[in-house]
């Protein structure tokens, strides 16, 4: 077997070539400008966003259990980031998870997880934008109204996409300022928050009714969409500043911040607010803030679910361009969504990702009895298409291994790969038969742009 450059690429019909061969600039050193601090923004900013700030309200019907299951929950994501720290050192290539995915499992597999991977990407960015909306409204209860509320979730996907479009660099310092401007007041909720805990909280292990195993598996969904973007810093890979040690440290890091965020935030919210006032909020920290510090309080953290949005909207935004340019310059997807603009960016791609985005913004707002149900579906569908590749993944170092080495060293599974297998597998099967259905067919509707790629390839040759 011949070993694989991962600075390189293999077109479809099978030969490896450069960038500079596909007509597409390579990211030398010297323009390379993600750090570890910018990083690990990056994924704490992915990961700390609506799924965590709204999550408390959502698994507070299960008691003591859901603290239980972030812890359970946070392993998991941490062997999974461990596995995707295995696969930075053995092959830093831009795209992440359809990086690893193809060099493991060929072509076919590694299209199938970038055309769901890019589809859950731009799909989530409405989520997180209504969630910014929301608190802008909270603040400024003069701009409530469903007119209102959408100018405002299209303002903010629209000038984050401006910030990505000025490049790298200027989408990495802002996802350093919002994310590290944000954890300073979620930070207090959970450790300052701990003095003000009513213990007597706690007294029901499970009170939803259902068996462990049942409840876990409904609680494994609602946790993990707080986790999803764990693997954000394998992305942008090429324009990462030595890659081989920045991305698993700072996946490992960002991880950790983000876990014990989750674990100590959720403690403190459930033992500042009752039970039965908590499942009806649809504030949960502004709440327990108010609580604890007044109205002050919760106007901080109003302002800090804000800044999260930021930096959650940044950081996808930042990522659905270069998920389709990696498996554009692969000739898996169309070569325009390839094309750098001047400032190295793939404009094009992140662009088309955005009125994508603005659609299904407007698909809902047109809505009227279903458009709760839809938004519902989305996010499912986004946690849903964003576990396949975890799954994918956390199998594929041995193969990885053995593609970049030429068959010369074959690792054994290891045990952390194993647990982070059975983790996305759980996950997957709490997301419920809905979701995974429709998440099905929206993979198998990238056949027909496979084939065509394909075609397109060997007619070329």
């Amino acid at each position: 077997m011949q070993a694989l450059d991962p600075t390189k690429s293999e077109t479809a019909t099978g030969r490896v070539v450069s960038a500079p061969e596909q007509g597409l600039p390579p990211h030398s050193e010297s323009r390379k400008s993600l750090g570890i601090a910018a990083c690990t923004a990056i994924v704490v900013g992915n990961m700390v966003g609506s799924g965590f700030y709204l999550s408390p309200a959502a698994i507070a019907p299960y008691g003591n259990l859901a603290i239980l299951t972030w812890i359970v929950m946070g392993a998991g994501a941490i062997c999974l980031g461990l596995t995707f720290a295995r696969l930075a050192r053995l092959a830093p290539a831009t795209g992440g998870p359809y990086a690893y995915t193809r060099l493991a499992y060929g072509d076919f597999p590694g299209f199938l997880i970038a055309w769901g991977y890019w589809i859950s990407i731009w799909a989530s960015l409405p989520v997180i934008a209504v969630a910014l909306a929301g608190a802008v409204v909270d603040l400024f209860p003069m701009l409530r109204g469903r007119g209102m509320v959408v100018a405002l979730t299209l303002g903010a996907i629209w000038v984050v996409v401006f910030v990505n479009l000025r490049g790298v660099g200027a989408a990495g310092l802002m996802s350093q300022v919002t994310t590290y401007a944000k954890l300073v007041p979620f930070g207090a909720v959970a450790v300052v928050g701990l003095l003000y805990v009513d213990t007597s909280h706690f007294s029901e292990f499970n009170p939803s009714g259902l068996p462990i195993l049942q409840a876990g598996a409904a609680l494994a969904p609602l946790t993990m969409f707080a986790f999803l973007g764990l693997e954000s810093a394998t992305v942008p890979a090429g324009d990462v500043r030595d890659p081989e040690r920045t991305i698993p440290r700072s996946t490992v890091l960002g991880i950790t911040i983000a876990a014990t965020l989750y674990v100590f935030g959720t403690i403190v919210v459930m033992g500042v607010l009752p039970r039965q006032e908590l499942v009806h909020s649809i504030a949960p920290f502004s709440d327990a803030a108010r609580v604890m510090w007044g109205r002050a309080g919760a106007i901080s953290i109003a302002i800090a679910v804000i800044l999260s949005s930021i930096g959650a909207l940044n950081g996808w935004t930042l990522l659905m361009g270069q998920v389709p340019m990696a498996a554009a310059r692969d000739g898996l997807f169309p070569p325009l969504f390839g094309s750098l603009s001047t400032r190295n960016v793939p404009a094009i791609g992140i662009v088309v990702s955005a009125v994508l985005a603005t659609l299904l913004v407007l698909v809902q707002a047109a809505g009227s009895g279903g458009f709760s149900a839809f938004y519902t579906l989305v996010v499912g569908l986004s946690t849903m298409a964003a576990v396949i590749p975890y799954a994918f993944c956390a199998l594929a170092g041995s193969l990885v291994s053995a593609r970049v080495s030429g068959g010369a060293r074959i690792p054994r599974v290891t045990a952390v790969e194993l647990v982070a297998f059975v983790f996305a597998m759980f996950t997957l099967y709490g997301c419920g038969a809905e979701p995974v259905l429709y998440g099905l067919v929206l993979l198998l509707l990238g056949i027909p742009v496979f084939v065509w790629q394909r075609r397109r390839a060997i007619t070329m040759a």
